[in-house]
This record gives structure tokens, C-alpha cells and sequence, in this order.
């Protein structure tokens, strides 16, 4: 029994796992932004595909190449504030500035100048997020040492986390309204600036109140620069090696990897089948103006008040992986009515089918980050080495890289299925594509995903068994 009860040590006051959410917040709320704000570099400054597909790739590849590094940085920083503070600070403020600079686009320059200029600020604001997010994951995950209490803690990081989805679709309505910006070019340029401050605000609180373990005195690796060049192929290739060597690890991986790569390759595609199929290419007060908005903040409210909750409750009853194959098989569900509720005439109906949808984004980090801690402590126990900051970065390596295929894949479809950047209406072929492929590919991923976790064996009595070795290890040192 003392193995399966919450430890005094594994317990985390409320305002920790608030403090951490809030650094959750600023993670999330970026990449909403962004996946508004990027739409104008196709409406308004007339973005190719192939443009769209490589300022999407590039960044995000070049932010999983640096995420093992920072990884093994964090992992191994003396400090007496701790191993991830004050990377979390200073990541912070470059994001800060990087994501304001890259924003200030021009309609009036050159599209090649307004190519290249976006793709090197975004390189720049990629490689802050990697010095903040790292750090930041790894944070959570050496928080607690329970198995339901890492649960607990990952479910208010993301419902605080959340909220960035909520907020961040009511972008679409103050970009359309000409009476607060002339056009969705000059809305983007201001905004980006009141966006970077406030996600600044939230990323520094879990810098500043995150309580941090001095380091000072552990027998770590050197980081100087030189010693780092030398460990590369430690960092890409052994640590990688180890880590996916781990069944639990590797599956954990595919999986995400699976689903969220799906779903943010079609994401895009929510606003312009409302725009196109559901208003004939009207925005604005008399067509779409509302709608997208609603879509994405009505979903993310569903995910915090419903999912989310649901999905911790689900778990702590029946174990992890089902309640995962759970969630995600309520997403199919949610993806199938969509493809029969976007209906012209009746956008209301869409809304019905957002419970549903739901599941599948929320469900997953809330499941599948609690999950990897778990394997953390496995990997303590195989090699004797806490490696959050590895891990993470292995693990949001497979996010982000998915995120970096998405997004070329989102601009190969556009030109597949013969989308027109900047048209006032869409081909019938080209709607008829954007809805096939937003029901389908993320239908498909899940279901891989699902079969990837069905033999999932890291049970809550493996890992009690796991942390009651790793306490009795620790006494005899």
C-alpha cells in the first residue's frame, strides 16, 4: 500500500501547478498565433504554396535539431537555481522580440524580400522557443514522482494551457473588422507586439516561482561549447538510440507523432472550407466573420471544461492507455460529423460535432506527457541518470518535427488539389479536396495510433514497482 499512496515528496501545492500552467499558456499561445497570423502571408502578401510548405518546414526542422542539444544542456547545467530556470527566462525574452520582428511585413515589399525576411525571424524565434519549451517541459516532469500526481499536474498545465485556444480564434475577428485595423497586413504587425508581451508575462512566472533544486555540487557532464561538439554524436545518435530503444518511449512517440502531425496538416484548413464552402469566399460581418472564431474557441472551451477533466478522471479509473484509445476513438467520431456538419447555410451545425473532436488533441498531452514521466524514471533505473531535459526534448523532437512535415504537407495539398492563394472563390475540386482531407488524414493517423498503443505495458503497478527500486537505490547511496 505505501507504494501505490501520494508521498508528501510527490505532492505539488496547487500554485506550483498553476505557476507551470501559465508557462503552458505562453507555450501554446504562440503557435495559435501563429497558425492565424500565418494566413496572411497567403491572403494578403500572396504566399505561394511552396513558400507556405518551406517557411513552415524549415523553422520547425531547424527548432528538432536544437531541442537534443538544449536537451542535454538543461539535463546538465550546474546551477543553484537549478537545472532549467534560467534557460526558461532567457527564452522568454527572445521570443519576445523575434516573434514581434518577424511580423512587421510589408504588402509593398517584394514577395521574394518578405520570404526570406519571415523565414530567417522565424529561425530566430524557433531557436528561443527551443531554449524556453526544453527546459520548461522538463520542469513538469520532475515535479512529481507519483504516477496519478503527474496526471494531475500535466491536466492544469494543459487546461491553463488551453485558454490560448480559446483566446487566439478571436484573433480572426479583429484582423477581418476594419474598424479597429485597415487590413489583416497592418492587424498582424500590431498585434504580433500586445502577443509577444502578454506570452512574456506567462512564460517568466514558472522561471521566477518554479521552486529549482540546486546543482552546484552533482557530478554532471561539461557544457562548454567545445565539449558539446564533442558529445553531438552522444546527443543525436546515442541518446536518441536509448531512449527509442524503449519500447514504452518509441511508442509514445509514433504515436503523438501520428496524431498530431495529422491534425496540425489539416488545421489550416478549418478556416478556408468555412470561408469557402460554407460562405462562398465572404468574410467579414455579412460571411464568415464569426464562424472560424467560434470553431476554435468553442472546441478549446470544450477541452478544458470537459476533455480534459474527463480525460484525468478516465485515466486515474482505468489506467492511462485506455483512456487514451478512449479519447482518441471519441476524435474519430468528432471527425466523421464534421465531414456531414459543415453544411452551407447551417454553419451552426458544426458545433455539434466539437465535443467529439475534441478529445483528440486535448486528450493526448494531458495522457501522453504524464505517460513519459513515467518512462523517465524507467530510463533512471536502466542507465542511473534523470534525463527530463533528453527525453523532452526526444519526445517534443517527434511534435515538432511532425509539426515541421505538417506544414509542408499543408502547402503540397493546397497545390495537389489546386487551391488558388488570395482568389475571392475556390474551384469546387479544390473544396471538395480541403474537406476530404480534413476528415480523412487525421481519421487515419489515429487509427495507426491506436494500433501503435494497444500493447502499451507501462501499467500503474509497473511503475510503482519501478519508483519503489529507484527509492530503495537511493537510500544506499
Amino acid at each position: 500500500m505505501a507504494i501505490q499512496q501520494i508521498t508528501e515528496k510527490s505532492k505539488v501545492a496547487f500554485g506550483q501547478k498553476v505557476a507551470f500552467g501559465f508557462g503552458m499558456f505562453a507555450n501554446q499561445m504562440y503557435p495559435a498565433i501563429i497558425s492565424i497570423f500565418i494566413v496572411v502571408l497567403v491572403q494578403s502578401l500572396g504566399f505561394p504554396g511552396w513558400m507556405w510548405g518551406v517557411v513552415s518546414l524549415v523553422p520547425r526542422l531547424f527548432d528538432a535539431i536544437t531541442d537534443p542539444i538544449m536537451g542535454f544542456i538543461s539535463d546538465n547545467t550546474k546551477s543553484k537555481w537549478g537545472r532549467r530556470r534560467k534557460y526558461v527566462f532567457i527564452g522568454a525574452i527572445i521570443m519576445c522580440i523575434s516573434f514581434i520582428v518577424m511580423w512587421q511585413l510589408y504588402k509593398d515589399s517584394s514577395l521574394d524580400y518578405n520570404f526570406y525576411y519571415f523565414l530567417f525571424w522565424s529561425l530566430l524565434f524557433y531557436l528561443g522557443l527551443t531554449i524556453f519549451s526544453v527546459p520548461y517541459v522538463a520542469m513538469g516532469y520532475e515535479m512529481s514522482e507519483d504516477f496519478h500526481e503527474r496526471t494531475n499536474i500535466m491536466g492544469t498545465a494543459q487546461f491553463v494551457g488551453q485558454w490560448a485556444w480559446v483566446i487566439a480564434p478571436w484573433f480572426w475577428i479583429l484582423m477581418d473588422d476594419k474598424d479597429w485595423f485597415p487590413s489583416s497586413e497592418v492587424a498582424v504587425r500590431e498585434l504580433a507586439v500586445w502577443v509577444a508581451l502578454a506570452c512574456t508575462i506567462f512564460a517568466l512566472i514558472p522561471a521566477i516561482f518554479i521552486r529549482g533544486k540546486s546543482t552546484l555540487h552533482e557530478n554532471y557532464e561539461s557544457i562548454t561549447f567545445k565539449s558539446i561538439l564533442k558529445k553531438l554524436n552522444t546527443i543525436f545518435v546515442v541518446n536518441f538510440v536509448e531512449a527509442l530503444k524503449m519500447k514504452a518511449f518509441r511508442k509514445l512517440c509514433i504515436a503523438t507523432f501520428l496524431i498530431f502531425n495529422a491534425f496540425n496538416t489539416v488545421a489550416a484548413f478549418t478556416y478556408f472550407i468555412i470561408v469557402y464552402y460554407l460562405f462562398n469566399g465572404v468574410t467579414g460581418p455579412d460571411g464568415a466573420w464569426w464562424w472560424p472564431t467560434l470553431f476554435g474557441s468553442v472546441g478549446a472551451l470544450v477541452t478544458s471544461f470537459l476533455v480534459i477533466p474527463l480525460v484525468t478522471k478516465m485515466s486515474k479509473a482505468m489506467g492511462k492507455k485506455k483512456a487514451f484509445i478512449i479519447s482518441q476513438s471519441t476524435s474519430i467520431v468528432g471527425y466523421i460529423l464534421l465531414w456531414f456538419l459543415f453544411v452551407p447555410g447551417k454553419p451552426y451545425l458544426f458545433l455539434l460535432a466539437l465535443p467529439f473532436f475534441s478529445f483528440g488533441i486535448g486528450g493526448l498531452f494531458t495522457i501522453m506527457m504524464s505517460m513519459t514521466a513515467d518512462v523517465i524514471d524507467l530510463d533512471e533505473l536502466n542507465t542511473g541518470k534523470r534525463r527530463e531535459g533528453i527525453f523532452g526534448a526526444i519526445y517534443w523532437w517527434m511534435v515538432k518535427f511532425g509539426f515541421g512535415i505538417a506544414g509542408g504537407l499543408t502547402g503540397l495539398i493546397f497545390s495537389i488539389i489546386g487551391f488558388e492563394s488570395g482568389a475571392p472563390t475556390q474551384t469546387e475540386e479544390a473544396i471538395t479536396g480541403l474537406r476530404l482531407f480534413f476528415s480523412g488524414l487525421p481519421i487515419l493517423g489515429t487509427l495507426f495510433a491506436i494500433y501503435v498503443m494497444k500493447d502499451y505495458d507501462l501499467t500503474e503497478e509497473k511503475a510503482n514497482v519501478i519508483r519503489a527500486k529507484l527509492d530503495k537505490k537511493r537510500l544506499k547511496l
